[in-house]
């Protein structure tokens, strides 16, 4: 972005995390880098409003801390910390957790809430997951890549390299889990929309404002009134699962709001637990068609 005559960054900075810029046609944004300028302060602000901490807390029980446990996991790499939530609880449940997010915005707020939230100092680091491995050092037991996040990558270029550094960063037999949005129900027209487990704020709408097979645009409206987009691209399941095998996971489980069985059109949320571990080639799960 060109500095205007006779301004300096700093005086240009307060206005660019605070509103949200998509330009004259917001349908047209598909940038994968595009997503530092949507976490804008306001947003930031607002988000556990979204979330809401304690009923967050509920709906997931203990599904992800289950997960780590069941594959030894005591380290943890939380890729997409946002406000802080998994992290602070990784971190009350005795894992090892270094958390990282590309918005520096969110890390702010996380390094916060940890604090708030039981008192705990959080490692944060701001990483872009494309060069996760130049920015975060050592090996991880378990990289957690949760809210929808994946899907601000809107090249399968980036989603591969992305994925790549993730299976780099874990140790031999470790384990990736990352969710996604049920963006197939959405494309066909059979989503429910019910926000029951992840965005549990009651107060706060979050409805798709744009949809086709490139482009999932959301809107989220606050109690005040305002209003906040995030643009994604909306991955269909099997396909995010061919990228999960395709970069070398040799075992890959997919559950719906948390439960192993479930109808393909039902849950708002799918939660991908892909293993580095190797397999014979006997051992290993049948390839989706």
């Amino acid at each position: 972005m060109t500095a205007d005559a006779g301004t300096t960054r700093d005086e240009r900075e307060p206005a660019m995390l605070d509103q949200q810029v998509f330009g004259d046609n917001p349908t047209e944004v598909r940038d994968t880098d595009h997503y530092t300028r949507e976490y804008v302060g306001g947003l930031v602000d607002k988000w556990d409003e979204l979330i809401d901490w304690s009923k967050r807390y509920e709906t997931e029980g203990r599904f992800f801390t289950e997960q780590l446990r069941a594959r030894s996991a005591r380290t943890v790499l939380d890729v997409a910390t946002g406000t802080g939530f998994h992290s602070v609880r990784l971190l009350e449940e005795g894992f090892d957790t270094v958390s990282a997010d590309g918005s520096p915005q969110m890390l702010a707020r996380a390094f916060r809430n940890g604090f708030d939230y039981g008192g705990h100092v959080l490692r944060v680091v701001n990483a872009d997951w494309r060069w996760l491995n130049r920015d975060v050092h050592g090996e991880f037991d378990a990289i957690i890549c949760l809210g929808n996040s994946f899907t601000h990558l809107f090249s399968e270029h980036d989603r591969r390299k992305a994925l790549a550094e993730f299976y780099a960063k874990l140790r031999y037999d470790g384990v990736l889990i990352i969710d996604q949005r049920n963006y197939d129900a959405l494309l066909d027209g059979e989503s429910s929309n019910s926000h029951t487990y992840y965005y549990c704020g009651a107060q706060v709408a979050a409805e798709p404002d744009h949809v086709d097979q490139g482009l999932a645009r959301y809107k989220y409206t606050f109690p005040d009134e305002s209003e906040y987009f995030l643009n994604m691209y909306p991955l269909r399941k099997n396909y995010m699962r061919g990228l999960l095998r395709d970069v070398g996971f040799q075992r890959l489980e997919t559950f719906g709001d948390f439960q192993a069985s479930y109808a393909d059109s039902e849950p708002d949320f799918f939660i991908h637990v892909a293993e580095k571990l190797y397999r014979e080639e006997d051992e290993l799960d049948p390839v989706d068609e």
